[in-house]
C-alpha cells in the first residue's frame, strides 16, 4: 500500500435542508486528523434549487433529472473554483453531492432488493471543471453490502472523539456514540430542521429560523407535541436512517392539520419535537448500554439557541452540552471535514464506514474516483 502522506482535499457537501453548498479546503494527515483551512457556503442558483425542491417532491422527469445531475456537478465544480483560485489546487476532491432520493428499506421486486440512493452533482463535470481527481458517491457500496447507506459521519466521529454522544441536527438528526464500553454506534435520531424550516418559509417567509427566535417567541403545544412524539420511526431500534422521503413536506402538512393556531408556537413546538426526539432515542437507545457524560453538538441546530435551551432540558442534568467548537472542530463545515477524510480513506484504500452504524455487513472503501 502507497506510504500515506498529508494531502490537502476540498470537501463538498450540500445536505438535506440544500441550503447551500458547503465547500471547506482541509488538510487530512495519516493519523486521521483533519484541520480546516478555510470554508464557504456556495449559495445554489435560484432556479436550480427550485429544480431541486421539484426533484424532491417528485415532480420532475427522467430528462429533467438527467440535467439536474450535471447542472449540480457545475454548481460544485464552482464552489470548489472559489477555493481553488484562492488557495491553489488539492490533492483531491471528495464530494457527497446532493442526496434527491434515499430507500433504506428491503422492499423487493422479482426477489431483487430495491434498497436504494441517489446522489446527483455528476462527478465528472466536478473533475474536468476543476482539473482534480473527485472522489464521489460514497453511500452506494455500503448498500451493496447490505447497509443503509447511513449514517457515514459516524466514521470520522469515531477517530476524531472519545467517550461522547456526538449529535449533528441538521435537515436530519443523528448521533454517533462513541464509548470505551462498545462498539461505536450510531443512528438517525429523527427529523432535525426540516419541518421547521418548511414551517418557517410557509408562515414567516424566511429560510430558517436564525438563532430560534420565532421559537424562543412562542409556547410549546404540549399536546400536539405528544402526538408528534407517537410516530412509528422514533421506536424503531437502530440501525436506522431517514431523511426527506420520510419527513416529506406532504408529512409536514399533514401534521399541520391539528397544529396549534398561532405560527410562532407551530415553530416552537417543532423546535422542541427535535429535541425531545433526541432525548427519547438516547433514552430509549444508548443508556441502556452506555454511559456518557458528554453530548457535542454540530450543525445548524448548535446555532439554534432556543433549541439548545430545549435540549439542555430535556437531556439528564449529568450530561454536559458542548459543540463542535469546543474542540476545535467547526459546527457548520464538520460534514465537509468528515467527507474529506472519507475520501482521503478512499484515495489510500482504507475501508471508510462503520457496519455497526450503517447496518453494513462488512467494513468496505466507499467512494468512486474520477480523473
Amino acid at each position: 500500500m502507497e506510504e500515506k502522506v498529508t494531502k490537502r482535499v476540498i470537501g463538498l457537501m450540500s445536505g438535506t435542508s440544500c441550503d447551500s453548498i458547503d465547500a471547506g479546503l482541509c488538510e487530512v494527515n495519516p493519523d486521521m486528523s483533519v484541520k480546516l483551512i478555510h470554508g464557504i457556503n456556495y449559495s445554489y442558483p435560484e432556479h436550480i434549487r427550485a429544480k431541486l425542491f421539484s426533484a424532491f417532491r417528485g415532480e420532475i422527469s427522467i430528462k429533467e433529472l438527467c440535467q439536474l445531475n450535471f447542472a449540480v456537478g457545475k454548481c460544485f465544480a464552482d464552489a470548489a473554483r472559489i477555493l481553488i483560485e484562492e488557495f491553489g489546487k488539492p490533492d483531491l476532491i471528495s464530494s457527497h453531492g446532493q442526496t434527491v432520493y434515499h430507500y433504506p428499506y428491503d422492499e423487493k421486486l422479482d426477489n431483487i432488493s430495491l434498497k436504494s440512493t441517489l446522489q446527483i452533482g455528476e462527478s465528472s463535470v466536478i473533475a474536468k471543471e476543476t482539473g482534480c481527481t473527485v472522489i464521489s458517491n460514497f453511500r452506494e457500496n455500503d448498500i451493496a453490502s447490505g447497509g443503509q447507506g447511513a449514517p457515514l459521519v459516524c466514521f470520522a466521529d469515531e477517530k476524531w472523539f472519545k467517550n461522547s454522544l456526538v449529535q449533528n441536527i441538521g435537515g436530519i438528526s443523528n448521533v454517533t456514540v462513541v464509548s470505551d464500553e462498545c462498539e461505536t454506534f450510531g443512528f438517525d435520531t429523527g427529523c432535525g430542521n426540516l419541518m421547521i424550516d418548511y414551517c418557517v418559509q410557509k408562515f414567516f417567509s424566511k429560510k430558517y429560523d436564525h438563532g430560534g427566535e420565532i421559537a424562543a417567541s412562542g409556547n410549546i403545544c404540549e399536546s400536539w407535541l405528544d402526538c408528534l412524539l407517537q410516530d412509528e420511526y422514533y421506536f424503531i431500534e437502530p440501525p436506522k436512517t431517514t431523511g426527506r422521503e420520510y419527513f416529506s413536506n406532504k408529512y409536514t402538512e399533514n401534521i399541520l392539520k391539528t397544529a396549534p393556531s398561532d405560527p410562532a408556537d407551530i415553530i416552537a413546538t417543532l423546535t422542541a419535537l427535535t429535541a425531545k426526539t433526541i432525548a427519547q432515542a438516547y433514552e430509549r437507545f444508548v443508556y441502556p448500554n452506555v454511559h456518557a457524560d458528554t453530548v457535542i453538538i454540530g450543525g445548524g441546530g448548535a446555532y439554534n439557541k432556543t433549541m439548545m435551551k430545549f435540549l439542555k432540558s430535556y437531556l439528564p442534568k449529568r450530561l454536559e452540552l458542548k459543540t463542535h467548537e469546543d474542540y476545535g472542530i467547526s459546527n457548520n463545515f464538520k460534514e465537509v471535514m468528515a467527507f474529506a477524510l472519507l475520501g482521503y480513506c478512499t484515495f489510500y484504500g482504507i475501508p471508510n464506514n462503520v457496519p455497526s452504524c450503517t447496518g453494513a455487513n462488512k467494513r468496505t472503501i466507499l467512494g468512486k474516483i474520477t480523473y
